[in-house]
Protein backbone atom coordinates (compact mmCIF):
# COMPACT_ATOMS: atom_id res chain seq x y z
CA UNK A 1 0.00 0.00 0.00
CA UNK A 2 2.77 2.11 0.48
CA UNK A 3 4.50 1.41 -2.49
CA UNK A 4 1.27 2.00 -4.42
CA UNK A 5 1.46 5.84 -2.52
CA UNK A 6 5.01 6.68 -3.42
CA UNK A 7 4.14 6.03 -7.14
CA UNK A 8 1.00 8.01 -6.84
CA UNK A 9 2.83 10.77 -5.65
CA UNK A 10 5.54 10.54 -7.89
CA UNK A 11 2.99 10.47 -10.83
CA UNK A 12 1.85 13.62 -9.72
CA UNK A 13 5.27 15.42 -9.63
CA UNK A 14 6.37 14.12 -12.85
CA UNK A 15 3.04 15.60 -14.10
CA UNK A 16 3.39 19.07 -12.60
CA UNK A 17 7.14 19.49 -13.82
CA UNK A 18 5.80 18.59 -17.38
CA UNK A 19 2.63 20.89 -16.80
CA UNK A 20 5.55 23.94 -15.35
CA UNK A 21 7.86 23.09 -18.08
CA UNK A 22 4.98 23.79 -20.60
CA UNK A 23 4.07 26.86 -19.60
CA UNK A 24 7.56 28.28 -19.49
CA UNK A 25 7.88 27.38 -22.94
CA UNK A 26 5.10 29.19 -23.79
CA UNK A 27 6.39 32.01 -22.02
CA UNK A 28 9.00 31.84 -23.99
CA UNK A 29 7.71 31.76 -27.31
CA UNK A 30 5.57 34.92 -26.30
CA UNK A 31 8.60 36.63 -25.70
CA UNK A 32 8.45 36.65 -22.18
CA UNK A 33 11.68 36.10 -19.92
CA UNK A 34 11.21 34.51 -16.66
CA UNK A 35 12.31 35.87 -13.16
CA UNK A 36 12.52 39.00 -12.21
CA UNK A 37 12.95 42.12 -13.53
CA UNK A 38 16.27 44.29 -13.58
CA UNK A 39 17.08 46.74 -11.54
CA UNK A 40 17.89 50.99 -12.94
CA UNK A 41 21.45 50.63 -14.12
CA UNK A 42 23.81 52.98 -12.26
CA UNK A 43 24.84 54.66 -15.30
CA UNK A 44 21.04 55.39 -16.54
CA UNK A 45 19.82 56.65 -12.32
CA UNK A 46 20.98 60.04 -13.53
CA UNK A 47 18.86 60.17 -16.94
CA UNK A 48 15.94 58.59 -15.06
CA UNK A 49 15.69 61.14 -12.12
CA UNK A 50 16.19 64.08 -14.76
CA UNK A 51 13.17 62.39 -16.86
CA UNK A 52 11.24 61.99 -14.00
CA UNK A 53 11.77 65.66 -12.99
CA UNK A 54 10.65 66.62 -16.27
CA UNK A 55 7.13 65.33 -16.26
CA UNK A 56 7.62 61.73 -17.09
CA UNK A 57 5.70 59.29 -15.93
CA UNK A 58 6.95 56.41 -13.76
CA UNK A 59 5.54 53.74 -15.79
CA UNK A 60 6.27 55.55 -19.35
CA UNK A 61 10.33 55.40 -17.59
CA UNK A 62 9.97 51.85 -16.48
CA UNK A 63 8.73 50.96 -20.61
CA UNK A 64 11.57 52.76 -21.72
CA UNK A 65 14.17 51.37 -19.84
CA UNK A 66 12.90 47.78 -19.79
CA UNK A 67 12.76 47.68 -15.82
CA UNK A 68 9.75 47.39 -13.22
CA UNK A 69 8.17 50.37 -12.00
CA UNK A 70 9.38 49.76 -8.16
CA UNK A 71 12.91 49.79 -9.83
CA UNK A 72 12.13 53.32 -11.50
CA UNK A 73 10.62 54.52 -7.84
CA UNK A 74 13.77 53.09 -6.26
CA UNK A 75 15.91 55.50 -8.11
CA UNK A 76 13.75 58.39 -7.60
CA UNK A 77 12.67 57.97 -4.04
CA UNK A 78 13.83 61.25 -2.47
CA UNK A 79 11.47 62.88 -5.72
CA UNK A 80 8.42 61.42 -4.74
CA UNK A 81 5.75 63.77 -3.28
CA UNK A 82 5.37 61.28 -0.10
CA UNK A 83 8.97 61.23 0.84
CA UNK A 84 9.84 63.87 3.62
CA UNK A 85 13.41 63.90 4.31
CA UNK A 86 13.31 63.62 7.62
CA UNK A 87 16.32 65.01 10.15
CA UNK A 88 17.93 61.77 11.96
CA UNK A 89 17.78 63.72 15.28
CA UNK A 90 14.02 64.78 14.92
CA UNK A 91 10.93 62.69 15.97
CA UNK A 92 8.95 61.02 13.69
CA UNK A 93 5.78 62.29 12.93
CA UNK A 94 2.67 61.55 14.93
CA UNK A 95 0.47 58.99 12.82
CA UNK A 96 -3.58 60.40 12.99
CA UNK A 97 -5.49 58.15 15.46
CA UNK A 98 -9.56 57.40 14.65
CA UNK A 99 -11.07 57.86 18.19
CA UNK A 100 -14.71 58.00 18.96
CA UNK A 101 -15.90 61.09 20.98
CA UNK A 102 -18.99 61.34 22.55
CA UNK A 103 -21.84 63.39 21.32
CA UNK A 104 -22.47 65.63 24.59
CA UNK A 105 -18.50 66.53 24.09
CA UNK A 106 -19.32 66.91 20.38
CA UNK A 107 -21.98 69.21 20.84
CA UNK A 108 -20.07 71.46 23.27
CA UNK A 109 -16.83 72.12 21.56
CA UNK A 110 -19.17 72.91 18.20
CA UNK A 111 -20.64 75.80 19.94
CA UNK A 112 -16.87 76.95 21.27
CA UNK A 113 -14.32 79.07 19.64
CA UNK A 114 -11.87 76.46 17.97
CA UNK A 115 -8.37 76.84 16.26
CA UNK A 116 -9.18 76.24 12.11
CA UNK A 117 -7.39 73.03 12.98
CA UNK A 118 -9.24 72.11 15.47
CA UNK A 119 -12.69 73.19 13.48
CA UNK A 120 -11.91 71.08 10.22
CA UNK A 121 -11.00 68.39 12.60
CA UNK A 122 -14.41 68.46 14.18
CA UNK A 123 -15.89 68.78 10.79
CA UNK A 124 -14.80 66.23 9.03
CA UNK A 125 -15.78 63.68 12.13
CA UNK A 126 -18.51 60.83 11.42
CA UNK A 127 -21.77 60.66 13.08
CA UNK A 128 -22.18 57.06 14.49
CA UNK A 129 -25.57 56.67 16.47
CA UNK A 130 -25.90 55.38 19.32
CA UNK A 131 -29.13 54.50 20.47
CA UNK A 132 -30.42 57.82 21.55
CA UNK A 133 -27.31 59.14 21.12
CA UNK A 134 -24.38 59.96 19.03
CA UNK A 135 -20.58 59.69 19.06
CA UNK A 136 -18.25 61.25 16.65
CA UNK A 137 -15.67 59.44 14.79
CA UNK A 138 -12.73 62.12 15.12
CA UNK A 139 -9.15 61.16 12.85
CA UNK A 140 -6.63 63.22 14.23
CA UNK A 141 -2.87 63.41 14.99
CA UNK A 142 -2.92 63.02 19.05
CA UNK A 143 -1.88 66.45 19.51
CA UNK A 144 -5.01 67.79 17.83
CA UNK A 145 -7.37 65.47 20.29
CA UNK A 146 -5.07 66.76 23.01
CA UNK A 147 -6.17 70.33 22.42
CA UNK A 148 -9.74 68.97 21.58
CA UNK A 149 -9.71 67.31 25.36
CA UNK A 150 -8.08 70.93 26.69
CA UNK A 151 -10.63 73.16 24.91
CA UNK A 152 -13.77 71.08 26.86
CA UNK A 153 -12.14 71.85 30.29
CA UNK A 154 -15.21 73.37 31.85
CA UNK A 155 -17.21 70.25 31.04
CA UNK A 156 -15.33 69.30 34.49
CA UNK A 157 -17.20 72.09 36.51
CA UNK A 158 -20.01 72.17 38.85
CA UNK A 159 -21.88 74.21 35.73
CA UNK A 160 -22.29 71.15 33.71
CA UNK A 161 -24.62 68.04 34.02
CA UNK A 162 -23.19 65.16 35.12
CA UNK A 163 -23.55 63.52 31.92
CA UNK A 164 -21.45 65.70 30.23
CA UNK A 165 -19.06 65.53 32.84
CA UNK A 166 -18.70 61.59 31.96
CA UNK A 167 -18.57 62.10 28.49
CA UNK A 168 -15.63 64.24 29.06
CA UNK A 169 -13.96 61.96 31.25
CA UNK A 170 -14.71 59.01 28.77
CA UNK A 171 -13.02 61.05 25.72
CA UNK A 172 -10.44 61.69 28.04
CA UNK A 173 -9.61 58.07 29.17
CA UNK A 174 -9.68 57.75 25.35
CA UNK A 175 -6.86 60.48 24.58
CA UNK A 176 -5.36 59.27 27.25
CA UNK A 177 -4.84 55.49 26.12
CA UNK A 178 -3.01 56.95 23.42
CA UNK A 179 -0.31 58.04 25.13
CA UNK A 180 0.59 54.38 26.38
CA UNK A 181 3.36 52.35 24.30
CA UNK A 182 1.35 49.33 22.19
CA UNK A 183 2.64 46.13 22.67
Amino acid sequence: MVQTLAAAGELQRDLQRELTYDGLRAAEAKGNKGGRRPAVKAELVDAVRTAYLEGRSIAALARDHQVSRGAVRTAVVDLLPEYTAADPGAPAPEAPVVLDMPGKVADFLRAAELEPAERVTLDQGVTVRRGRGYTLRVTAVPAVHRQLLDRCQPLDGTAAVPAQRKARREYENRVNALALPGP
